[in-house]
């Protein structure tokens, strides 16, 4: 509620005239004109800054817009890649899948070699070209004193029955010639094989060592004795009966 009162005027003092009294000062209003002058300047102070942060705000805004274009083009860099490694992973899963089925292949291709080795009667020695023992079958080691540790020795290092010391050096000359060489060698324990060494070619048809094979001919050349002892003994007789007429 406003009420409005009848209040009797002011009297001036009669020394102050209207002309003095307009020159006097008024504290209040120079208070006031001081206090506008400040909010003037905070006003001023205040848009400045406004300024400065509408300024920045707009920077952040375009350094946030980059950010976001950059992680756009991370995020679609990163879904190609993802499609890329899946593609690699099934290409992946191919190849080992094809490699599994050669490992298995070739097991098997290993496999049936050692068992037609083992089944055969004919020593075999691998040799590799520097003529270092590779592999062997189990009637190998009835001629040669081999065990399954010495795979890697010279075969120059290896003890034998065999009264065959050019091995070594039949064996570099096959190498050299890609010529097999096959000969008769006797025994100390009076056994006799035929000993062939041949190339070893892959499947690439490389040369990558040689290839001996020992042949048990004792019953042949037994025989061969045996009859030449008889045929001897027939010669001899027809020569004593030729003196004898």
């Amino acid at each position: 509620m406003v009420t409005f009162t009848d209040m009797p005027s002011p009297v001036e003092p009669p020394s102050v005239t209207k002309k003095a009294k307009a020159s006097l000062p008024n504290p209040h209003l120079a208070e006031l004109q001081k206090e506008l002058l400040r909010v003037r300047g905070e006003a001023r102070t205040t848009h400045e800054e406004m300024q400065t942060t509408q300024e920045e705000l707009r920077s952040a805004n375009e350094e946030m817009q980059s950010t976001n274009e950059e992680l756009q083009s991370t995020n679609e860099e990163l879904t190609t890649s993802k499609e890329e490694m899946q593609s690699m992973n099934e290409e992946l899963q191919t190849v080992n899948a094809q490699l599994q089925a050669k490992v298995d292949e070739f097991s098997r291709t290993s496999n049936d070699m050692k068992n037609l080795l083992d089944s055969t009667d004919i020593a075999t020695l691998f040799l590799d070209k520097s003529l270092n023992v590779r592999r062997f079958t189990p009637q190998t080691t009835k001629i040669i004193k081999l065990l399954a540790s010495d795979a890697g020795r010279p075969v120059t290092d290896l003890a034998t029955d065999l009264n065959y010391p050019d091995l070594a050096k039949d064996a570099r000359e096959v190498l050299r010639k890609l010529i097999s060489v096959e000969k008769s060698i006797g025994a100390s324990d009076g056994r006799w094989f035929t000993v062939r060494i041949m190339p070893y070619r892959t499947v690439d048809d490389r040369i990558d060592g040689v290839v001996i094979t020992f042949a048990d001919i004792t019953v042949a050349k037994t025989l061969e004795a045996k009859l030449r002892g008889q045929q001897h003994t027939l010669e001899m007789q027809v020569a004593a009966q030729g003196r004898n007429k």
